[in-house]
């Protein structure tokens, strides 16, 4: 079996967590990255990569002929203000690609804004709240339009609030640095990092061009809710609650702007997918299991 090429924008949790079923599954493969320092090679249980600095406006050029070789692209790059900056670098080089077979553009859930604790598919309205939403919609109309413009073949991963083994509630718990508001009707989704490359890995030979879809868990839920259950596990006070109007931090204010139940039944029917983590439940119980 030939290998595939793989090239990456951005190598954080998902792109690492993709490349490690990729090895689990024994798919023979190709990697080049991307990640802002300068360029090296690295080592991925025994597979070695090509990693070249790509950093705003800089970047090394000779990342541009391992782009061209590429069959399968994952942009998991956020704008920087407001400007998607793959798009800015590489416009013309994106435009010319002859042997790509799928480009997956990792989005966020940000895009719906508040719909008042209502549920929301993919073909809700988009009214985001917070200028990380609204950067987010831009970008994926850009994709949108590179796409269909130059028939490249693009999906686009909405992603709820990502999990894992290394960033979740029971170590913000342990660390004390939790903050838990008072909020009525606040519903946010969530995912865990393990569901999105195993849905990533799906998708290799399951694409649909020009489709979005909501990456999320089964069960949209209050942030209360979550920590009660991370404190139980631990044995763990819950924290006590505190006014939205106490909060300091723009980023957490952004988070309760917005309370929305997020659908998923398009991801599950089209990928024909079952969530290793249906819900926080199972996911927190995993990483309690495995890591403390």
């Amino acid at each position: 079996m030939d290998k595939i090429n793989i090239f990456c924008f951005g190598f954080g949790q998902v792109a690492e967590s993709f490349i490690n079923k990729l090895i689990h599954e024994n798919k023979k493969f190709n990697l080049n990255i991307t990640t802002r320092k300068e360029s090296h090679q690295i080592e991925i249980d025994k597979l070695k990569i090509n990693s070249y600095m790509f950093d705003n406006d800089k970047y090394d050029v000779s990342l541009k002929s391992k782009l061209a070789e590429a069959n399968y692209i994952l942009i998991s790059v956020p704008p920087i203000n407001g400007v998607d900056i793959v798009v800015k670098n590489f416009d013309t080089d994106l435009k010319n690609l002859k042997k790509c077979k799928w480009i997956t553009y990792l989005s966020a859930t940000s895009v719906y804004g508040d719909h008042k604790g209502e549920w929301v598919t993919e073909r809700s309205i988009t009214k985001p709240t917070s200028s990380t939403g609204t950067d987010r919609l831009n970008a994926e109309n850009l994709w949108k339009k590179l796409s269909v413009n130059n028939n490249l073949p693009l999906q686009i991963f909405r992603l709820a609030g990502i999990y894992s083994n290394e960033s979740n509630v029971l170590k913000r718990l342990k660390l004390g640095s939790i903050q838990v508001v008072e909020k009525e009707n606040h519903f946010f989704s969530r995912i865990h990092v393990e569901d999105i490359a195993n849905i990533l890995f799906e998708s290799l030979d399951n694409f649909k061009n020009n489709e979005t879809y909501n990456i999320c868990d089964d069960k949209p839920a209050p942030q209360t809710d979550v920590v009660a259950y991370g404190a139980k596990l631990l044995k763990l006070d819950k924290p006590n609650p505190i006014k939205l109007e106490e909060v300091e931090s723009e980023m957490l204010k952004n988070f309760y702007k917005d309370s929305k139940k997020v659908d998923n039944k398009k991801m599950k029917t089209f990928f024909n997918y079952k969530l290793k983590f249906p819900t926080y439940v199972e996911g927190l119980m995993s990483i309690f299991n495995n890591t403390f």
